[in-house]
């Protein structure tokens, strides 16, 4: 596959970012930091976008380290939100939207750099461009806005309970 020792790492520490927001999403409907999964996601996921700095396979800062940085602040302002849990339930939103958003990015270049490179020899994309990748991301993104509806709408009865 052509990966170097940071990105072994970098996709071992992906993966596992990406299982525990899936259990987390699974059990509680929402990336949940206060729970173990919702921990293992968010300290991967910035373990994740920092080791994504040091990675290029295409030469220099590019659209990848960008979304690196914007994960590493999704990530980094639902934590603060999530501490501040206390204060406000209306920052629950917030918080479960960006780490929603935060998982939904991710996703972007896994599908691309996955699609690529699997499998070996005969990848099922030929690259960004592909049509494969284009169809999957829009599932994804209709997902994504499903999930956002369905954490809004359960997040709204938690708050009323309250």
């Amino acid at each position: 596959m052509g990966l170097s020792g940071l990105g072994i790492f970098h996709t071992i520490i992906g993966i596992v970012a990406i299982v525990a927001a899936i259990i987390s999403f699974v059990r509680f409907g929402k990336i949940d930091l206060t729970h173990l999964s919702g921990k293992i996601y968010f300290y991967t996921t910035t373990v994740t976008a920092l080791t994504a700095l040091g990675i290029s396979k295409h030469g220099g800062f590019n659209a990848g380290h960008i979304f690196s940085v914007f994960i590493f602040i999704l990530v980094v302002v639902a934590f603060w939100l999530s501490v501040k849990r206390s204060t406000s339930n209306k920052a629950r939103y917030v918080e479960n939207f960006l780490l929603s958003l935060s998982f939904f990015l991710s996703l972007i270049p896994t599908v691309n750099e996955t699609f690529t490179r699997v499998p070996l020899g005969h990848p099922l994309a030929k690259g960004p461009d592909d049509p494969l990748i284009a169809k999957t991301l829009l599932v994804l993104l209709i997902a994504f806005i499903a999930g956002a509806v369905y954490q809004y709408i359960k997040q709204r009865r938690i708050t009323k309970l309250n």
